[in-house]
């Protein structure tokens, strides 16, 4: 045991004199691994905090642990804010209807792990108040950011459920909307916004239009019946309207015609290509018993103009909002580790029981949002990895100029009897222990950096960095898994920086090594 001690305690010793002797490498070699790790610590630390602020909000107030939604067509992606067509053929997509949501919730209530759920619907509207709307003032004011004007995400979730599921909103003042009214609660920043680009005023019991942002020319009358700040002051959640289901759903184009088209049978057809011009346009009888050469139709008092098209009933009917209709389903699970095996499991069984739904995470059902914070982790990374190959290049020429500066020391060593062995583990002792310190020295300066950074507690006001850097206080949230998967890194990138100038000097005969080190 004491024998296979001994070398190594020489090889260390060794090593110590030699990083001493050379403390000029020595120490530009250390500052670069030191900044460098500090940079990759603080940089995945703060990336860390962003994904946890986001998760930790939006699982707390918007989409639970898990979000039940139809499965989107092909170019498509939905989440709880919007749905995307990434084909972009010119249409405004709609999010669809869930289908079958009594056979849904029948699954979801055979999960003992599912604590709790609701229901939402999902759309967006501008807010406008005044019988004639100048939207002029939206568009000429360059005073105003995108984030200025009054555009708004509408919820409307299950009244006797929504808020015992996500409870952290708090009523500044007023109330929530009542069931089956026009009454709408809306935030502070609605509310600001509005003031700024109007220059009106805009208060509890005002009556406001609603437009729709993405829909086809729908507005509604409403009434504020409440204000609300965000569950978390620091989110970076869009302004949002909460309003009773009945009124989001005119926005949302959940009628019983858009329910009817999804459930059409394979056997109806809607080609019209085997019927001719004359099919459709001929009938020259068509308005024959309305109109003849020598009526004139205008001054004509027994035609009736409602009859023209017929008994619209059915046209009527399928054009009311579907009162059982929603976009989504959100639950919360007893834990929030038991997410991920439900969504599998779920995913599983809405398969076999052939339902066009899925079941996602709160990552994929805040796709709007994730996509953009998961967008700064790759140019971030992409960052690391260009600093880590400047660094490596840096370290490792440095390590050849030492290495063949030392010739003649390697020199003397082989012809003392050296082997290759040795030499190689001693420069690899060498890399090693000033990596590992450095490295450490880095965490221990990354872990003052963000202690002073989160003791001050800067926060941002500024909506559109609130969105791309996922909330407004800057935070750092390091983890073991961070601070030692970036000391590993270090280390095994100084070992491969060793390989090269080793294997190069020792090729180098100990004769030839010891006339250079004369020379």
């Amino acid at each position: 045991m004491e024998n296979r001690q001994t070398p190594f305690k020489i090889l260390f010793r060794l090593a110590l004199r030699n990083l001493r002797e050379h403390k000029s490498k020595t120490l530009i070699i250390s500052l670069f691994i030191l900044f460098g790790s500090a940079i990759v610590i603080l940089g995945n630390s703060f990336l860390e905090s962003i994904n946890r602020g986001l998760e930790k909000d939006f699982r707390a107030n918007y989409t639970g642990d898990v979000v039940i939604s139809v499965v989107p067509p092909r170019g498509w992606t939905i989440d709880i804010f919007e749905a995307e067509d990434r084909s972009l053929n010119g249409e405004i997509p709609q999010i669809p209807a869930l289908p079958e949501i009594e056979k849904v919730d029948e699954i979801l209530s055979s999960h003992s792990e599912i604590v709790s759920k609701t229901r939402q619907i999902s759309a967006e509207v501008i807010v406008v108040k005044g019988e004639e709307v100048d939207l002029s003032l939206l568009l000429n004011n360059d005073d105003l950011g995108i984030m200025d004007l009054p555009f708004s995400i509408l919820f409307a979730g299950e009244l006797d459920s929504y808020f015992s599921v996500f409870p952290g909103l708090h009523i500044k003042e007023g109330k929530l909307p009542s069931p089956d009214t026009n009454e709408i609660l809306i935030d502070t920043r609605v509310k600001a916004n509005f003031e700024k680009t109007f220059q009106d005023t805009l208060n509890i019991g005002d009556k406001v239009l609603l437009m729709g942002a993405n829909t086809n020319g729908i507005v509604r009358e409403a009434v504020i019946c409440g204000i609300c700040t965000p569950p978390d002051e620091n989110s970076a959640m869009f302004q949002i309207i909460y309003s009773a289901p009945s009124l989001a759903r005119a926005f949302a184009d959940l009628t019983y015609a858009s329910s009817f088209a999804t459930e059409l049978p394979s056997s109806v057809s809607m080609d019209l290509s085997s019927f001719s011009e004359d099919d459709l346009f001929g009938d020259d009888d068509l308005f024959g018993d309305l109109i003849s050469e020598d009526d004139d139709v205008l001054s004509s008092t027994e035609i009736d103009f409602n009859s023209i098209l017929g008994d619209t009933t059915l046209r009527n009917e399928l054009n009311r909002t579907d009162d059982g209709s929603w976009h989504f389903i959100l639950a919360k699970t007893r834990f929030g580790s038991q997410a991920p095996r439900v969504i599998k499991e779920l995913n599983s069984e809405f398969e076999q029981a052939g339902l066009n739904v899925r079941a996602m995470n709160w990552k994929q059902a805040a796709y709007s949002y994730t996509a953009t914070v998961e967008g700064l982790g790759i140019i971030f990374n992409i960052l690391i990895i260009i600093l880590a190959v400047v660094v490596f290049i840096i370290i490792m020429n440095t390590m050849t100029v030492s290495v063949v500066e030392r010739t003649g020391e390697i020199g003397t060593m082989r012809a003392l009897g050296a082997e290759k062995a040795f030499v190689r583990k001693l420069f690899f002792i060498e890399a090693v222990f000033i990596t590992l310190t450095s490295s450490c020295a880095g965490a221990i300066f990354a872990a003052i950096v963000m202690l002073i950074f989160n003791g001050i507690g800067i926060t941002l006001s500024n909506q559109i960095a609130k969105i791309i850097l996922g909330g407004g206080l800057l935070h750092f949230s390091p983890t073991p898994l961070i601070v030692i998967g970036t000391i590993v890194i270090a280390v095994l990138g100084s070992i491969l920086s060793n390989l090269y100038p080793v294997s190069s000097a020792l090729k180098i005969t100990p004769l030839k090594a010891l006339s250079k080190g004369g020379e």
